[in-house]
């Protein structure tokens, strides 16, 4: 693995994008702290690939968007997602809460890991109904629960690999095996173990993914949210296009994603650019760095070479 090495900052500009970072985690509820219980492991371990690709925030925004395109491309998914969570009234809070609960699940302390996930589990009870396609649906359905899961973990995987650096095989299939602990909390006990799972369980959607203009309804409010000052909003733009850019083109098809989300060779390496540099990006109060301080280990471990 490459020598990373942390981007040099001054402290007024580090502590600024420290600030935005502090806001955006803990505007949707109380701040988490990842920095206890002292000592305590996280579900997967610090030398983990995991650990090292979540501390990019701009995969995980690519990777995060590309995961629920594939989510809303499956009707029981599509209207749970859509129908019981505040998505079209407050897409920031609930992007919030989800960056957050992603963060937790990787950096999160164990047991403190195992309650917030046990929540979302019960959260998820409640949630039934029936698609438009007149098909009931349960969030707890162990099927759906594992294409979310897999969705996921493709998404973040394929972001990182596209826009940051490629991904050996051998780092793809630990990826898929570090997902595993916490795919079982959530109850996506059949979630891919491995990247020819994942390619059979994509295959085996072909006829099952639909278009809705769902989907179009999420495209439009991931470009025109404030997660990035509004000044760079070209940029977000940009980030939503390099979402659809990394969904396989027959799922591009079959959710009729056409042109216009066609990401330019300008956005491309705008895109490459901003990428690379949050890999480098150290922000002393972001949950990777405060899960290294947990464990005793060093701010910039995650930015020195592989161990």
């Amino acid at each position: 693995m490459l020598d990373l090495a942390v981007l040099p900052l001054p402290a007024p500009v580090h502590d600024k994008l420290d600030s935005v970072l502090r806001g955006f985690l803990t505007e949707s509820g109380p701040r988490f702290d990842f920095s206890s219980p002292s000592g305590e492991q996280a579900l997967v371990g610090p030398d983990s690939v995991s650990w090292r690709i979540f501390k990019n925030q701009v995969a995980l925004f690519i990777g995060g968007v590309a995961a629920v395109l594939l989510e809303l491309g499956e009707p029981k998914v599509r209207d749970g997602v859509w129908h019981h969570t505040s998505f079209r009234t407050e897409p920031l809070k609930r992007l919030q809460r989800t960056g957050l609960a992603a963060m937790v699940t990787v950096y999160g302390a164990h047991s403190r890991a195992e309650a917030m996930i046990a929540g979302v589990v019960r959260a998820h009870d409640r949630i039934t109904g029936v698609t438009s396609e007149g098909e009931p649906y349960h969030a707890n359905d162990p099927a759906l629960l594992d294409w979310v899961q897999a969705t996921a973990g493709f998404g973040f995987m394929e972001a990182y690999h596209r826009y940051v650096r490629p991904l050996s095989q051998a780092e793809r299939e630990a990826l898929f095996r570090e997902a595993a602990p916490a795919a079982r909390l959530y109850g996506a006990v059949g979630a891919p173990a491995s990247e020819a799972d994942w390619a059979r369980m994509l295959e085996g959607m072909r006829d099952r993914l639909t278009p809705s203009p769902i989907v179009f309804e999420f495209l439009d409010i991931m470009q025109r949210v404030d997660a990035l000052p509004r000044i760079a909003n070209p940029m977000q733009v940009a980030l939503v296009k390099a979402a659809v850019a990394i969904l396989p083109p027959w799922v591009r098809t079959r959710l009729g994603i056409g042109e216009e989300y066609h990401l330019s060779r300008r956005e491309r390496i705008a895109v490459g650019l901003a990428a690379k540099a949050a890999d480098r990006l150290l922000l002393k109060s972001s949950p990777p760095v405060q899960a290294c301080r947990r464990l005793g280990l060093p701010d910039d471990y995650l930015y020195r070479p592989a161990h």
